[in-house]
Formats: C-alpha cells, structure tokens, sequence
C-alpha cells in the first residue's frame, strides 16, 4: 500500500506541472479506442474488484450516480454503467421543444463503442494500458485526486462555490478537458461536497484504476436459479392467444419491477421483450414505450438478470413465488373467457390499455393489480419519475389511499360501462412524447366530463342495490393482503408510498377503482417519456390533475352528501374559477346519500377510523413509533413533537434521517416528514404562492422512510427527548441551525460516513427486501 501511495503522490507531482492538450494525449498514451480495454479479468482482479473496489463504488458513489438523474449520465451501479462513461446531455430537460433520443443503461446500447458513437466519453482510460496512462487518462482517477488535494472541509457550510441545486449547470468534462475542469473548479472533486475517501479507500480505488480499472463479467446463475427462470419463462411464453394476452398485460405492468424467484437477495431480474424464445440468448427489443410496436413476429417474454446495485429510489421488489402465480391463474383463468384477436400495437390501441386489453375480464385485471397494489402505485413514483416537481407537485403532501372492492363493483353493468367509456379513456401517450400540451389538455378535459358524466350516472342508477355507499365498499384484502391500505407521502419533487395509514389524519384521501388505477399506470409509468418534449411533460401532469380529482371525489361517495361541497372547497381554496368550474360542475355530482353510519360531529375524521377498524387485519404497523423500541417517555416525546403545527416546522427540509445511538453504538433509524400545507395543488407554476406554513405538520416514523434525505442526524438515545423538544420549539431559521449545531451530520461533517453507513446498514436490517442506498442529490448546504 505505501508502495502504491508513493506512486500517487510522485504522479500527481508530475502530472501537476505537465500542461496536456488533446492531442499530447494521444502523442503520450496512443489514440483512444475502446478496444484497448478488452482484455481477460484474472480470478485475483475479480476477487480484489467484488471485495474490496466495488463496496466503495457503492457506499461513497452510487448515492449520487444512479438513475437518470445521475449527473452526467454517469451511472456507477453496474460495471456496464462505469464502462459506458458520462455525456454533457441531460435527460431531465424541462425546456426541450423536441422528444430526444432515449439513452438508457442497457437497453439502447449494448457496447462501449455504442456509447461512444451516441456521445458518451470514458471515465477510464481507454489509451495504452501502463499505470501513468491509467491514472491521468481516467476521470474517476482526477475526480477522486482532486477531491483528495482539497482536503478536509474548514468550514461549517460550504461556500456558494458550490452549487448543489437539481439544476445546476453540470460541466461533464472529458479527460481532454479535465485539466481546465480542475483549474475552474478545484473544489468539484469527487465525493462532490462531501468529506473525501479515507485513505484506505482513496489508495484501493487508485491501485484498481492504476492497473487497469478490471471488472469481472457477471457469474452464471446457479442450476436451481435457472430452472425457476426456464420455468417462469415457459408459464409466460404460451401459444394461444389468450396465454400471450394474458403474458402481454402482465409485461406491460411489471417491466420497470425487480422480480426475485428465491428467498434471498442474490439475483434479481426484469421481465423484458426479447426477439428470442427461452433458452437461448435474449436479443432485447428496445422501443421508447413497453407497449410499442415490436415489429416481430412474435414477442417472448424472458427474465433478464438486474446487474445494478439495489438503489432504492427506482426498486420496486416482486417475489415471484407459487403462491403468486396461482394467484394469477386464479384471476386470468377462473372464468371462462375468449380472446378471439390480437389486439396489435396501433398507437390508438396501445396506448388505451381498455382498448388492448378489452377481452379480458375487468375484474381479472383488477385483482392482478390489486394483489400488488403498492407496487403499482410505487411504479409511479420509482419509474421514469424518478425526479421532478412538475411530475408530483400535483399530489398532496400526505394522504391515505384505498381500494373499491371488486367484489362489490365489477359485474356485467360495469363491464357494459366501460365499453362504452373506453374512447373517453385515451391517455397523453396517443400523442406519441412530442404534445402541444393546450389543444392536448382542452380534448383531454372533455373526455374526462363525459366519462365522470356517466360514472355518476352509473352510480346514481345503482347505488343502494349493487354497488351501496357504505364500508363493503372498500376492499379489506381478503384479511390477508396488506396492500389494501396505502399512505403516499410528497417530499416536494419526490415521493413515497408505503403500507399501512401512516402519520396523522390527511387533508384529503382518494378511494381508487380499476379504471382509475389502470390510468394512473398508463400515464405515469407505461406511457410517460423522460425524453419526451416539454408538451408531453405538462400534459401528463395536467391530466394527473384529473385522475386526482377522481379519487377524492370517490372517497367523498362516503361522507353523507351535504357535507361533500364544504369538503370540496376547503381542499381548494383560492383556486381559480376555470378549477372551481370544473370541481363544482353537475357532472362530477353525485347525489346519492352515504349509507354510513356516522355518530360524530366530525364526519372525516370518523370515517378514516371507520376504514382503519374495517382494514385493522391488513394494516401494516411497521413505521409506528411503538415499533422502535424507545421507552414511553421518549414515544409521548415523540408524538408531542408530531403534533405541532406551523410556526418553526417552515424552516424544516422535507425529509430528516435520523440515526439513533447508544453510546455512539448504531440502534435505529427515525425519519421526520414535514408535510408542507397548501391551500390548493392546482397551480402547475406558482406552488409557492399556494402555500400554508401555518397549517405545515410533521410525520414521524421508525426506520427509513423517503429515498431522497435532505440532512442525516446523530441523536443519542439518552438525548431524544431533549432533541424531540428542540424540534418542537423551533421558531426561526437560526433556531433551525443551532439545532444542526446540536445534532446535525451536515454535508462537511467529519463523522458524516460513519453514519451514512450506520443508517445504510439498519436499513437493510429492517427491511432486507426494500431497502437500497439512499440518493443524496438532495443533501442541504446549510
């Protein structure tokens, strides 16, 4: 090791004083050439790869490199993404006129030199392979060195040198560029604004890079592994037409998911469209869409190994087991149906999943996505919107979702009702990802009036026999399934979405059936384009803002219907007379009475205990606080401090990961929620002018709650209460920082890896299959 480190430090005093242009690159080292990286991975590379340099990738990088997010495109989740390299295009460009083309890891290229030829540039030195060439010619090499020359932090909060906003004018420079990058900007070395590698972990990533940067090809998958894939593979890939239906609409829903066939964590996998049948290698269809025209004859389904570090801001996890797909068998098969065609892939057809899949049953596609209700629901927030304000600013803060029953629901009369909506059902995508997002929006919204038009009538027409107002209406889960009860948390522009009715009452709540959960699905996740044009973009949001509405205006069916107006207006004050036209109008009215039973004043609030009574089976009780641990002293501390409203709560970031010790020893993680009040989510620009901090509260929970912190905390057990107080005291934005004086792991903090690690590790110990590294493109400087 101090071989190496000597090495190191005679290196950079050279390369220090060299003046290198592009071309003295090539006169030095040779043409670049991607070719000059193939080369055999000894058993002893692998092992010192997997072992040593990979855990470090992963705990020091992959949290601000994963996702299209990942600055410069640059993705260090798998071996394929550091070979790929970073580019100076960004994918989340809310300004683009035109759709660009997709980039993704994977999928729209297999091989460096695709990367090259689609303007990607290494990150590792594809010259002559000698170390003084594997160094300077690598820019994970100068990233790591230049974060290593500046040193520890001498200050507190760092200086508006800089720039940790989402926005920020990202520099991407290639190694023929790297020398003007370090003179720029000598403080944007890697880790970028965090406390730099020990030097331990600086010598193991500069001993790896000198000979070569060696990453091992994947290992085959175990004999039992691959037998459940041959048999997954054949359950999905039948020859009828009923079977490769079926095959199709469970593709189109899992495809973004991380499907497990055992009980651990080893191997993961994706559910893709090959050109292939099983068996032999997967040749990857590649469309923009997962419903797009794969022009073959004939599409098979296979399960692709996931090779990436589990990140859990885009993991959604699906055990894919017997009990599963008897499951589906029971749903897809128990009745007897006939599919007589396939439905094709016209955009007109594809993009309206009521039209593509009008042959199977209703009821059928509604349990399939019932059973895994949270997951559907998480694909909105942990697909391709895994970034955005505009994409969930049209959520509230904090609301519980449920489910219609369908049992209740879904007979022939609503099966009818649907076949005669499906045209209003079209979804933003028909407009392929290049949209002009106001004539898209005015045919949209009338669609819409029609189709709540007759859901309405539908109601009215049979309400008090077949489909009654009253708790049957809710589904329970069958008293097993713990998907039936759902809280979704927006940490301004992310969110999250976990089991159980988590936190205080809600504002608002939504009451979700089949054609609601089916089109939050097709617009936000099977048909939504992070590459599409500004039009696309707003649109989708616009519409979101329907399917919103929808759900609360479900959930009101069940408060007694004098009340429901009243409700209405409070969940949309100060909006403007277009929105209140709209929310008011005859056609989303329902004039039937609740057949609940109510028995106090407050017909809300007695509601949500109603449904928590019904739904006390399935409940998922993991984030109470009861669950940490902590004695009742620190637990009523705790539940004082969740419930303060307004005043200091303004100056709290959305999310707080707090790392409880005992004597410095790691014993559990707390997160702190602050729900931020609006006075109405209709405002696509002016969300700041819509704001209510005096009505702002804070949800408490044990263990990780939110992908994205904004500021890590260090409490000792023994200081929870006092801690719990300050918090609850705050009043300024001075107080704010005295309390991260206290307790605060800021960004410059010298134990800030110490407890990035802890909250990492007891993550996954509290949820194995969940859990994944954190992002920390959100980390506060203040």
């Amino acid at each position: 090791m101090a071989r190496w480190l000597s090495f190191t430090l005679v290196f950079l005093a050279i390369s220090g004083c060299a003046a290198y242009a592009t071309q003295q690159f090539d006169s030095l080292f040779g043409p670049q050439d991607t070719s000059n990286r193939q080369s055999l991975t000894t058993q002893e590379e692998a092992d010192f790869y997997n072992e040593q340099v990979k855990p470090i990738l992963d705990t020091r990088c992959v949290s601000c490199h994963a996702c299209y997010d990942a600055p410069c495109q640059l993705k260090l989740t798998a071996t394929e993404g550091i070979e790929r390299g970073g580019s100076k295009e960004l994918v989340y460009d809310g300004t683009r006129l035109l759709a660009s083309a997709p980039t993704r890891l994977f999928i729209d290229a297999k091989t460096p030199q695709e990367w090259r030829e689609k303007g990607f540039h290494p990150v590792l030195n594809e010259r002559d392979q000698s170390p003084a060439a594997n160094l300077q010619g690598s820019v994970l090499y100068r990233a790591i060195a230049l974060r290593a020359k500046q040193g520890a932090f001498t200050q507190t909060v760092l200086s508006e040198d800089y720039d940790f906003s989402l926005a920020r004018d990202q520099q991407c420079a290639g190694i023929e560029e790297y020398q003007e990058f370090e003179q720029d900007y000598p403080n944007w070395g890697m880790p970028y604004g965090l406390p730099a590698l020990s030097t331990q972990e600086y010598d193991v990533l500069t001993r790896w890079l000198a000979r070569g940067g060696k990453m091992p090809d994947a290992q085959p998958l175990p004999d039992t592994v691959r037998q459940k894939v041959r048999l997954w593979e054949s359950r999905l890939n039948g020859d009828d037409l009923k079977s490769q239906l079926v095959s199709r609409y469970i593709y189109e829903h899992l495809y973004l998911y991380s499907l497990y066939l055992d009980e651990g964590e080893d191997h993961r996998f994706h559910l893709v469209r090959s050109k292939t049948p099983s068996g032999e290698p997967i040749d990857l269809i590649a469309t923009r869409r997962p419903y797009d025209d794969p022009n073959v004859d004939r599409v098979y389904y296979r399960l692709q190994v996931d090779p990436e570090v589990k990140v859990q801001k885009n993991h959604i996890p699906m055990q894919l087991d017997e009990a599963r797909y008897a499951r589906w068998q029971s749903y897809f098969y128990g009745s007897d149906y006939q599919v007589t065609r396939d439905p094709g892939y016209a955009v007109e057809v594809a993009t309206n999943p009521f039209k593509a899949f009008r042959e199977i049953p209703a009821y059928a596609r509604y349990r399939f996505l019932l059973d895994h209700a949270q997951n559907t629901i998480m694909a909105f927030i942990k697909g391709p919107v895994c970034r955005g304000q505009v994409a969930v600013n049209v959520i509230n803060e904090q609301f519980w979702v449920y489910f219609v029953d369908p049992e209740v629901v879904y007979n022939a009369g609503s099966a009818d009702y649907l076949e005669d909506q499906m045209q209003n059902l079209d979804l933003p995508a028909i407009g392929s990802s290049n949209t002009l997002p106001l004539t898209s929006w005015i045919g949209f919204s009338e669609q819409q009036k029609s189709y709540l038009s007759a859901k309405a009538n539908l109601i009215e027409n049979t309400a008090g026999s077949k489909v009654p107002l009253d708790l049957n209406l809710i589904w329970d889960g069958e008293g097993d399934n713990d998907n039936a009860a759902l809280t979704i948390f927006r940490h301004f522009d992310n969110a999250s979405v976990v089991k159980g009715m988590v936190g205080q009452y809600p504002k608002t709540a939504w009451l979700i059936d089949y054609p609601l959960l089916e089109r939050i699905h097709y617009l936000l996740v099977a048909g939504f384009d992070v590459y599409g044009n500004v039009g696309h973009q707003l649109v989708t949001r616009l519409y979101m803002d329907f399917l919103r509405m929808e759900g609360e205006m479900n959930f009101l069916l069940l408060l007694p219907k004098e009340d429901r107006q009243a409700i209405r207006q409070f969940w949309y004050r100060d909006v403007s007379q277009t929105i209140k036209n709209y929310i008011f109008s005859d056609y989303i009215k329902v004039n039937s009475q609740s057949q609940v039973d109510y028995t106090t004043g407050d017909h809300q609030d007695e509601l949500y205990e109603k449904l928590r009574a019904r739904l006390a089976p399935v409940l998922n009780q993991s984030y109470d606080l009861e669950q940490t641990g902590f004695n009742a002293e620190q637990i009523r501390a705790l539940y004082r401090l969740q419930s303060v409203r307004g005043g200091g709560l303004v100056h709290l970031p959305n999310v707080m990961t707090v790392l409880v010790t005992d004597q410095g020893v790691p014993k559990k993680v707390l997160s702190v929620i602050h729900n931020k009040a609006h006075a109405n989510i209709s405002s696509l620009l002016d969300e700041e002018g819509a704001r209510l901090p005096e009505e702002d509260g804070i949800t408490l929970v044990n263990g990780v709650l939110g992908d994205y912190p904004n500021v890590l905390m260090q409490v000792e057990q023994g200081e929870l209460v006092d801690w719990a107080d300050q918090m609850a005291q705050l009043q300024t934005e001075q107080d704010y920082s005295v309390l991260l004086d206290s307790f605060g792991i800021r960004r410059t903090h010298p134990n800030f890896w110490f407890v990035s690690d802890a909250i990492g590790n007891l993550n996954q110990r509290d949820r194995p299959r969940e859990s994944g590294i954190l992002d920390y493109n959100r980390l506060e400087n203040r």
